[in-house]
């Protein structure tokens, strides 16, 4: 259980970076794709392609969303994000008119019991306060063998530059005093699927499923440098540090690239559905 001092400091710092990139996620991950061509928005979009009444938790500036509309009427489409800023770019979608788009906590969702029939959540759910309430709010919202999809962070995939980045980051938080560095957020077991088990089993959830996909964002070296820069450790670093940060990228990741100038850079994603329990 999250104290409620904790829970303050990550949603206050999740509000704050937001205020600043509201669409950051979506410029990032929008450009990566898998093997087969599909972004991580869409493999979760497809997971829940046979339910009508979709809630997107953290669903950020709406990417997610827009794509589910273009299977079912934006009536039966919500989303629920900490930051208006986000929620405003999502606003703006003209596919989720008529969506219900609300600021506000996963852990305490504005909705009626058994109102949807999937919920999911795209790299969200790793960064919740509270997680076991997170799950119980879904479950409530939830029809009985109603669907939930979550795509969850991973690491490297055997692209240089993503490990590159990480290591120059390292470096260049090193020297953070305390208050500066970004809180813990989330928790550690939405990254295994023993922990998304030991979650969801006691809100009601079973049949979880767990798949990973590499996710490919190689590309010319300022493209992969635009979509690494968006991670939340960038955020307390100052500018100073940050454009130190970019020059030594840049040079760095220049030498990796082939003669045709496509930088290697990808990471793991990882995918897990589950059934509420009828």
């Amino acid at each position: 259980m999250t104290s409620t001092a904790d829970a303050h400091a990550q949603e206050a710092f999740l509000r704050s970076f937001h205020a600043e990139r509201p669409a950051v996620t979506s410029e990032t991950f929008g450009e990566g794709t898998s093997g087969d061509g599909r972004s991580s928005y869409r493999i979760v979009a497809d997971l829940a392609a046979g339910a009508r009444r979709v809630v997107e938790l953290g669903c950020g500036d709406g990417l997610l969303l827009e794509l589910l509309a273009r299977t079912r009427d934006a009536a039966d489409l919500a989303g629920v994000d900490l930051s208006p800023e986000a929620l405003a770019l999502a606003r703006r979608r003209p596919a989720l008119a008529g969506a219900a788009l609300l600021e506000g906590r996963t852990q305490r969702l504005p909705f009626e019991d058994g109102s949807f029939d999937a919920c999911v959540s795209h790299m969200a759910l790793t960064l919740m306060a509270d997680v076991e309430q997170v799950a119980a709010e879904a479950a409530r919202v939830l029809v009985p063998g109603g669907l939930l999809v979550c795509a969850l962070g991973g690491g490297a995939a055997g692209g240089e530059a993503y490990e590159l980045f990480a290591s120059l980051l390292r470096r260049a938080s090193a020297d953070l005093p305390g208050e500066r560095r970004v809180p813990r957020l989330g928790d550690a077991r939405t990254r295994t699927a023993e922990g998304m088990a030991e979650i969801l089993g006691p809100a009601g959830f079973d049949r979880l499923t767990w798949s990973t996909a590499r996710i490919d964002f190689g590309g010319p070296v300022e493209r992969v440098w635009e979509s690494m820069a968006g991670v939340y450790n960038m955020g307390p670093l100052p500018a100073t540090a940050v454009d130190g940060l970019r020059q030594a990228f840049l040079a760095g990741a220049a030498e990796l690239a082939p003669p045709g100038g496509t930088v290697p850079c990808a990471m793991t994603m990882k995918f897990a559905t589950a059934r509420l329990r009828g």
